[in-house]
């Protein structure tokens, strides 16, 4: 009796969870594991940290999303270490399976460039927690700023510096500008909101790398008009609890938030294969790792070069990659991957946005209506779809964030 292949796939963010559902007919043993519950939409996670959205409008539990395939097992875990040579990873400390097949779909977190301990003093973007801190961040300057006498102590809570220009950056730095200068400005009695200064931190000489040349200049113009200051060809030398230095310059900050650089997690250190600089991992052109066709990397953390250009962290990218590989092992093949590039968006603020397909640019509400529609469509399910496109109707109509929470680890008072 022939026994049914073990496809392992570690990792339940856009690229693992495509492969998984493409996998569904596939007459196979299939494990998907993740260090979390739940698939999460990372493209809207700024708005949770801005207050926008709340975590269940893009996260959804892992095993709901999967609950009608039957040929595939969610395990809650982490993965330390990935042993190519024997086919097999372990889980936790002494917990070890064998697969036959092995997708690597892990994703990556904010890099600080040799400063680790620049992330306790300036956070960044890449889970729930890392939003709920930033929001809390946030939100909390305005708190504290009300009620301080001093000016100087005042002016630096209400100075926000964003590092990173590219779409998070952006996306974050146009949202404390809204916060700041339209959201709040009727909350608070003894403080006035439109005195805070929202600075957007960039080490080349334009916002959105990427993007063609105008639509950076318009985008540049969007952040202008919400009062975001912008700093190109500018450094980041230092960071502590005060703030942050810019070359020379000391800039006292209560709020520092990073939207530059990924890194790839420790795991693929266990791989025993030469990796990119950033730890990621480069691979064959049908995804496998070079010298183990049984085994792939896809998504962020897959090193690919295309037409000379190595293909954006995305989420496009990782369905695309997730769902090729799943046809591959359906078929027996090894096609290479090729990525048809249908463009990219990027929010500015509202009714702001500026977005490109081909030849085709677009900018301001046109670009902004694009980016909510093709967001909405990319949601995981219904529920999802319902309840954001609700709140951003409300948010457009009255310029208020549904969810002005903030939220502090707190030990009960008993006793």
């Amino acid at each position: 009796m022939k026994t049914e292949p073990h496809i392992v796939i570690i990792g339940g963010g856009f690229g693992g969870l495509a492969t998984a559902q493409a996998l569904r007919k596939t007459p196979a043993r299939i494990t998907l594991i993740d260090r979390r519950n739940h698939h999460l939409f990372q493209p809207l996670l700024y708005q949770v940290a801005t207050a926008a959205l709340a975590p269940s409008d893009i996260a959804e539990p892992i095993r709901a999303i999967l609950a009608s395939q039957r040929n595939i097992s969610v395990r809650l875990g982490h993965v330390a270490e990935v042993d190519l040579a024997n086919k097999r990873l372990r889980l936790g400390e002494d917990e070890w399976m064998v697969w036959d097949k092995l997708i690597l779909a892990a994703g990556v977190r904010h890099a600080y460039f040799g400063r680790p301990e620049w992330e306790r003093y300036a956070p960044g973007l890449k889970t729930i927690g890392d939003a709920l801190r930033i929001r809390q961040k946030v939100l909390t300057a305005f708190e504290r700023a009300e009620w301080t006498e001093d000016e100087q102590q005042r002016r630096a809570m209400l100075t926000f510096v964003v590092v990173g220009a590219g779409p998070t950056g952006v996306e974050l730095a146009g949202a404390i500008a809204e916060i700041a200068f339209q959201t709040l400005k009727n909350d608070f009695r003894h403080l006035d909101t439109s005195q805070a200064r929202v600075i957007l931190v960039e080490g080349g000489a334009n916002v959105l790398n990427g993007f063609p040349p105008a639509l950076q200049q318009r985008a540049q113009a969007q952040l202008e008009r919400l009062n975001v200051q912008l700093r190109f060809s500018s450094f980041v030398t230092d960071i502590d609890e005060a703030g942050v230095t810019i070359g020379e310059e000391r800039m006292d900050a209560g709020t520092v938030l990073w939207a530059a650089g990924v890194s790839a997690p420790p795991l693929t250190r266990t791989l025993g294969v030469p990796l990119h600089p950033s730890g990621r991992v480069p691979v064959e052109a049908d995804l496998s790792i070079p010298g183990h066709p049984d085994a792939y990397v896809i998504g962020d953390l897959a090193v690919l070069e295309q037409d000379g250009v190595e293909l954006p962290g995305v989420a496009p990218v990782a369905l695309g990659m997730g769902r090729h590989v799943a046809k591959n092992l359906t078929s027996g093949g090894s096609r290479p991957f090729r990525y048809f590039d249908k463009g990219h968006l990027a929010t500015i603020g509202r009714s702001k946005a500026v977005g490109f397909t081909g030849k085709l640019h677009l900018s301001g509400f046109i670009a902004w209506l694009a980016w909510v529609f093709v967001h909405l469509m990319v949601l995981v399910t219904y529920r999802n779809r319902v309840l954001v496109f609700i709140k951003w109707a409300w948010a457009y109509l009255t310029f208020e964030r549904a969810s002005r929470l903030i939220w502090r680890n707190e030990t009960p008072n008993v006793g």
